[in-house]
């Protein structure tokens, strides 16, 4: 059976509104894009970090440029609970050890669920360590993205780390059309790949293709 995340979480806050409590969560985010709808949303019923943990970013150049978007983001944004933000330590050579003998795999393959993982399971060690009450990913907030297998990884973290996985599906409710606009309305780098090396030559092969088919 399809679980509806989207509305999980309409519970789940409904059910933190009626006690009255402003939870703290620890907020994976790949990007500034991302981010933005999630945070105008879950700003609005807990207190968020955002934590900028991405070691799959290639090149270095390209990590710098989504980090810096972030923080202006942040900066810029009004939000209803204040927003923080945590950035996590860039070793883009621990990416590549996860992903040795995978670099084949088609692009949302097993190869970006390890990814998936590696990302979210730090954002919740994090989590547990500050007394943070959820932990969850922006990443939901793509139509590329397998929302499914996010909410699937970060339960078993939530089991592994005793602290609870915010269930998410942030492409509801029109959450993709959104940031889209916001990241119009704030200026904001908009990225053409996902973020690692093998997600760029996708990119980058759809590039030239287009312009070989271009009359």
């Amino acid at each position: 059976m399809n679980r509806n995340y989207q509305k999980e979480l309409d519970r789940l806050i409904e059910k933190e509104q009626k006690e009255g409590r402003t939870p703290a969560l620890f907020l994976h985010a790949c990007c500034a894009p991302c981010s933005s709808y999630v945070l105008e949303y879950l700003s609005q019923y807990f207190a968020i970090t955002v934590f900028f943990y991405n070691p799959n970013i290639f090149p270095a150049e390209e990590y710098e440029k989504r980090v810096k978007e972030l923080r202006r983001l942040i900066g810029e944004m009004e939000t209803v609970h204040p927003v923080k933000l945590v950035e996590g330590e860039y070793h883009p050579e621990d990416f590549f050890a996860m992903a040795r003998g995978l670099e084949d795999v088609k692009e949302g393959g097993e190869r970006c669920f390890r990814c998936y993982r590696m990302r979210m399971e730090e954002a919740a060690r994090l989590a547990r360590e500050g007394g943070f009450d959820y932990f969850t990913t922006t990443l939901s907030i793509s139509p590329l993205k397998n929302a499914g297998k996010i909410n699937e990884i970060g339960e078993k973290l939530a089991e592994i780390y005793e602290v609870s996985h915010l269930p998410s599906d942030f492409k509801k409710k029109n959450g993709y059309k959104r940031s889209v606009e916001l990241s119009a309305e704030y200026g904001l780098y908009r990225q053409n790949y996902c973020g690692c090396v093998f997600s760029r030559r996708g990119a980058d092969r759809a590039v030239r293709k287009d312009q070989t088919e271009d009359p």
